[in-house]
């Protein structure tokens, strides 16, 4: 497992033993599956971006201390320069690069989210989170399963979701798509 996917592992942990949590008080009152948030926590799988959003939210901390260990600072505007968005997470053939990592106090997680080719060929891989979620997509054609509905959106195509449904997305076309994800 990756050394950046251990400490936020660890800090997530850390929040929730401050708070004289369990494991399975915390993931119930999230709505995640006990058993699966245990992975998440031991390392043995990656938490997704969602889930990392709601963790952060509900121990009132910027995502930012949970992502890279210091605390946003920017409270008027924050720039963040074409190619300068640090990668905060990857699940496997995914990319996200958090695009307002250094604003405190968001009211939503805005990434930009790329699906490799390589998703095409391998079945959507859904997961829930407590929120909504806009996708806009930027490059390439995208095929977006929302509780059981597929939808394939081209460039400029939007969809706004209940994120507490099953969701998951792949590129098509065989080549990669890059989406505008807003996790509120």
């Amino acid at each position: 497992m990756r050394e950046d996917v251990k400490e936020i592992s660890a800090r997530v942990r850390v929040l929730r033993e401050i708070a004289e949590m369990s494991i399975e008080t915390l993931s119930k009152e999230l709505g995640f599956d006990p058993a699966e948030y245990t992975a998440w926590e031991k390392c043995e799988k990656e938490f997704p971006v969602g889930v990392l959003v709601e963790i952060a939210s509900r121990f009132k901390v910027d995502l930012a201390v949970l992502i890279s260990g210091t605390a946003s600072k920017l409270k008027t505007y924050c720039v963040t320069r074409a190619g300068q968005a640090p990668e905060v997470s990857r699940r496997p053939m995914y990319g996200y690069w958090n695009l307002a990592y250094n604003f405190h106090n968001k009211k939503a997680e805005p990434f930009i989210v790329e699906a490799s080719a390589e998703t095409e060929n391998k079945p959507i891989s859904l997961n829930t989170h407590p929120g909504q979620e806009l996708n806009y997509v930027l490059e390439g054609r995208l095929l977006i399963s929302i509780s059981g509905h597929d939808i394939e959106l081209n460039q400029g195509d939007c969809v706004y979701y209940n994120s507490t449904e099953p969701h998951g997305m792949k590129a098509l076309g065989g080549k990669a798509a890059r989406f505008l994800a807003i996790v509120f």
